[in-house]
């Protein structure tokens, strides 16, 4: 029986068909391939905060500087990331694998051998560099190779990724910081790089068409002060001096400034940018094509996850501190605490993929919405008391919510475009992912502070003051995840393209 659809606009509504379409061997090869290199790059990323306060000690730095791994790593992806769509057609998918990895597999080497802070660092940045090619080449690859009707249950291969990399990623830093020190961190992943690299290299071949337009110079200079100041302006949000006296009242001083300059440069350049990409777009030169966002079920669900992923992120940082310092655990039970949720949500990832094939958004999105915004809101009454099995329960299920969520939003979106528009699609999801993030992270962290501050001052003991700060930080996260609700009523399951239709650029 063939599949049947409503209107356009409407949501699939699908019944057994005689037959389903499957992948090419080949190009199966070629998605494992880089959901494996995807895995051990986020693992990598995720493996950083832990090892921060191994690094003050052994590299003998302050907290500020040991901060800039994290800083610089970001950076780099939010100012990689944006142009990652046209690099993706102006070279060849083979290229850009081996690119991406190579980049990746240097600098988890350079990170491996280095004697210092300074290499360190230079190492961080050449790692972010492949790292923010990966997710881009991932996402692009699966929407121009898997067939329409099953390209839900990919994406929710690459939920896994997305999912158990975090989880698993703190758990082994903390092992092997334990026992054979912070440089195994990158001596673990090094031959598995290597041997990815070199996998794809011979396995991986050509996919779609590629273009000969120049890169345009002076877009990528916009775009590494337009991101690349936004990004570092959020992270100076909160990151000023927390304590008495002079230092502090310098340090919080210069934080200030720098928050100022650092948004008002990034938001100026933005605009120059996308002025700049709109002239380019009319002779298909454009650096970012903001073309994409003439689909609205593109832009709504962009908007959707760029509000999922502010509430999210910030409330997922912010957890680890509350548990470690309200709650009183260690490290190891935190991650013990949150592992079931991360699980969840990764082993949820085909499954909801099945469904979004079969029934569309609306049936994934709306519960999703209404747990993650319920979970947000009950995170708000986390006081010192709270029991741990709370806790955790609550966490796997705001993981679930987001599960039911992120997929659909990742195949929807995408899905909306014509395919010579998947590559800068993927580099505007990857790109508000980074930002919101970011933006989320920031603000939560700076309400946080402020209401930590505001306690103490009013008399509280350090644990009542940091429970307020959480609270409050919880409380915004909670107030932002409002607006998902009206938006999972709103968004799509595109149509099906047909076997056959053309792909490329």
């Amino acid at each position: 029986m063939a599949a049947v659809q409503t209107s356009p606009g409407t949501d699939s509504i699908r019944v057994p068909a005689a037959s389903t379409p499957m992948l090419r061997p080949e190009d199966s090869r070629i998605i494992w391939l880089l959901l494996g290199a995807a895995f051990v790059a986020i693992l990598n990323e995720t493996t950083m905060g832990v090892a921060i306060p191994h690094l003050i000690t052994d590299l003998g730095i302050t907290a500020l500087a040991a901060q800039w791994l994290t800083t610089a790593f970001m950076l780099t992806m939010a100012v990689i990331i944006p142009i990652s769509g046209f690099l993706l057609r102006r070279f060849t998918t083979r290229t850009m694998f081996i690119a991406a990895m190579g980049l990746f597999s240097a600098g988890t080497l350079i990170a491996f051998l280095s004697p210092g802070f300074p290499l360190l660092l230079v190492a961080r940045v050449v790692q972010a560099s492949g790292t923010a090619i990966m997710m881009p080449l991932l996402m692009t690859t699966i929407m121009t190779l898997v067939p329409s009707a099953i390209r839900g249950r990919m994406m929710g291969r690459v939920s896994i990724v997305i999912s158990l990399a975090p989880a698993i990623g703190p758990t082994l830093a903390g092992a092997l910081l334990d026992t054979v020190g912070w440089r195994w961190i990158f001596g673990i992943v090094l031959p598995i790089a290597l041997v990815a690299l070199a996998v794809g290299a011979r396995w991986i071949h050509n996919i779609g068409e590629t273009t000969r337009a120049p890169i345009d110079v002076l877009s990528v200079i916009l775009s590494a002060f337009g991101f690349g100041g936004l990004v570092f302006g959020l992270s100076q949000l909160g990151a000023g001096g927390h304590g008495t006296g002079a230092d502090a009242a310098a340090a919080d001083a210069l934080s200030r400034v720098s928050l100022i300059v650092s948004l008002t440069i990034g938001i100026v350049a933005l605009g120059l940018f996308a002025w700049r990409q709109i002239l380019l777009q009319r002779k298909d030169d454009a650096l970012l094509d903001l073309r994409v966002f003439r689909s609205a079920n593109f832009s709504l669900s962009i908007g959707q996850m760029a509000i999922m992923s502010m509430a999210f992120f910030g409330a997922i940082t912010v957890l680890p501190l509350y548990l470690q310092r309200v709650v009183q655990v260690s490290p190891l039970d935190t991650g013990l605490i949150v592992l079931p949720g991360a699980l969840a949500m990764g082993l949820a990832g085909p499954l909801i993929g099945r469904i979004y094939d079969r029934w569309g958004t609306r049936v994934l999105l709306v519960p999703g919405a209404v747990i993650t915004t319920g979970m947000l809101w009950f995170y708000t009454t986390y006081t010192a008391t709270t029991p741990i099995w709370i806790i955790t329960v609550a966490h796997t299920v705001l993981s679930i919510g987001l599960a039911l969520s992120f997929t659909p939003l990742f195949t929807a979106s995408l899905a909306s475009l014509q395919p010579r528009f998947y590559s800068y699609g993927s580099a505007v999801v990857g790109t508000v992912q980074q930002v919101a993030g970011a933006a989320g992270i920031a603000l939560m962290f700076g309400v946080m502070a402020s209401a930590s501050a505001s306690a103490t001052a009013a008399g509280a003991d350090a644990i009542s003051a940091e429970a307020a700060g959480t609270q409050a930080a919880f409380l915004i996260a909670a107030i932002l995840s409002l607006p998902l609700i009206v938006g999972a009523f709103l968004i799509r399951k595109p149509a099906d393209q047909p076997m056959g239709a053309p792909v490329g650029h």
